[in-house]
Parts: C-alpha cells; structure tokens; sequence
C-alpha cells in the first residue's frame, strides 16, 4: 500500500471531520444524516493517519510528492 495522499490533502480531510463532528455533536445535524457524517468523518481521519485513500486507486490520483 503507497501513499497516495499528500500533506495538504490529509489537512484538508481532518479540518472537514472535525467540521462533520462539531455539526453532528451539536446538534446542527441530526438524525440519520448526522450520523452519516460522523462516519464519513472517521473515514477521512483514518485516511489521513494512515496517508492512503482507495477511492483515489480506479481514478490514478495521487496528490503525494512526486518521485524522481
């Protein structure tokens, strides 16, 4: 598994999960859709820890440092 994610794309993924949890967590968002998004947001979390997306695979995207 390469890393296919670069700094400013795990950045932007944390600063969106924890917009996803403020709104979920104050009730901006409820129900079903909240909880949606809460999901979602644990996704990016764990995306961005670990530095790889599958979604970015069948599309050939990698917003990684390129190699020389």
């Amino acid at each position: 598994m390469k890393n296919n994610m670069g700094m400013a794309d795990k950045i932007v993924r944390i600063i969106v999960a924890i917009i996803f949890a403020a709104l979920y967590f104050t009730d901006r968002v409820p129900g079903t859709l909240g909880v949606i998004l809460l999901v979602l947001g644990v996704v990016f979390v764990l995306t961005s820890l670990i530095g790889f997306c599958p979604l970015y695979l069948p599309f050939g995207v990698n917003t990684g440092a390129k190699k020389k």
